[in-house]
């Protein structure tokens, strides 16, 4: 595992791909963890694309990866893209990960994206508070331990206002219970 700013230089190999073919994207995972809860370890990159633009120009959005000297698989990558699921693009002169998305686990979260000057000089979207919060909590929901001290990280942070968004959010998901459960854990397991 790598501090976040080991992640700057195959990101901006990756969003000058994107941003060639106008593709919406945002971070999510691990990145957007530590800039909205506490400081840790993460092991690859999470982006979150906009799938319509992606597959308007699959064929030349592949090949731009691949020109780029990411390592992907391009049979696999065009199965993601077609079902709207995630394929992963290393950067092997780095060894870094990145996790391409190509679907929203909370609907209409790239429209509510922020930018922020993730390293200096290096500003790039990122998921919202309140959505970072509920992609946690869905990850949470399909077994992410790691996802649980996230979550209460995020939220310890949030106003007012985000955390009452999350739990209505959370309530119309029907996972307001798991919420609360979270909510209430300790971060470290006592004896």
């Amino acid at each position: 595992m790598i501090p976040a700013e080991g992640f700057a230089p195959t990101l901006a190999t990756v969003v000058a791909v994107f941003e060639r073919f106008g593709i919406r994207f945002h971070l999510t995972g691990g990145i957007v963890s530590v800039i909205y809860g506490e400081p840790r370890m993460t092991q690859d990159v999470d982006i979150v694309l906009d799938r319509r633009r992606v597959v308007d120009v699959q064929e030349s959005f592949l090949d731009a990866l691949s020109r780029s000297g990411l390592l992907f698989s391009a049979a696999t990558a065009r199965r993601a893209i077609g079902a709207g699921e995630m394929f992963q693009v290393l950067d092997p002169e780095r060894v870094v990960k990145v996790d391409l998305y190509l679907r929203s686990l909370v609907p209409g979260e790239l429209d509510r994206s922020v930018r922020v000057e993730l390293f200096p000089g290096t500003t790039l979207p990122i998921a919202a508070r309140t959505d970072a919060a509920l992609s946690k909590l869905i990850w949470i929901q399909r077994g992410s331990h790691r996802s649980r001290r996230d979550l209460r990280r995020i939220l310890e942070a949030a106003s007012a206002e985000e955390q009452l968004e999350v739990r209505t959010a959370a309530h119309g998901m029907g996972l307001e219970h798991l919420l609360d459960q979270v909510i209430e854990e300790p971060d470290e397991i006592n004896p």
